[in-house]
């Protein structure tokens, strides 16, 4: 049971690669894609939810968890994000763009950044799932992620 996100990130990609093989001139372009990136990496480091909820369509839903409901909206966005980083401290987060089809996009991520309360070292690396509008403005993400926390000694 182990290996079930793997083979689930794993067909992701897959379906992600041949659908953009096949379709590489419609929607989105790469450089589109790396600018909202570079928008939500600097949200992230910056710990703006500001900057973060302006990446999003005003009825974005952003789902951090297959398991729950999605965040709805900008507001709900913000909220999520205000939370979230709240407690991070030395953020970095490097990405891949994998694929682009339409008006989506697959990309890898990892982040790292100190946890202030618990002084542990927090890793991060995950798959986004991202649907953009017209304006490019992200209206939907999706992602899922793995994560290692490395205790301080004491």
């Amino acid at each position: 049971m182990k290996n079930v996100p793997i083979l689930l990130t794993g067909l992701i990609v897959s379906i992600a690669f041949c659908s953009g093989a096949l379709a590489k001139d419609a929607g989105l372009s790469e450089g589109q894609v790396a600018v909202w990136l570079e928008g939500y990496k600097s949200a992230w480091v910056e710990r703006d939810a500001d900057k973060a909820a302006a990446l999003f369509s005003e009825d974005a839903t952003y789902l951090d968890n297959p398991h729950n409901e999605p965040y709805k909206g900008r507001a709900g966005i913000h909220e999520y994000w205000s939370d979230v980083t709240s407690d991070q401290r030395g953020v970095t987060f490097d990405y891949e763009i994998l694929t682009t089809y339409g008006n989506t996009a697959v990309a890898q991520w990892a982040a790292r950044f100190t946890s202030v309360s618990s002084g542990a070292t927090v890793k991060l690396d995950g798959i986004f799932l991202l649907d953009f509008d017209e304006n490019g403005l992200c209206s939907r993400l999706r992602e899922w992620w793995h994560v290692e926390v490395d205790q301080p000694d004491e």
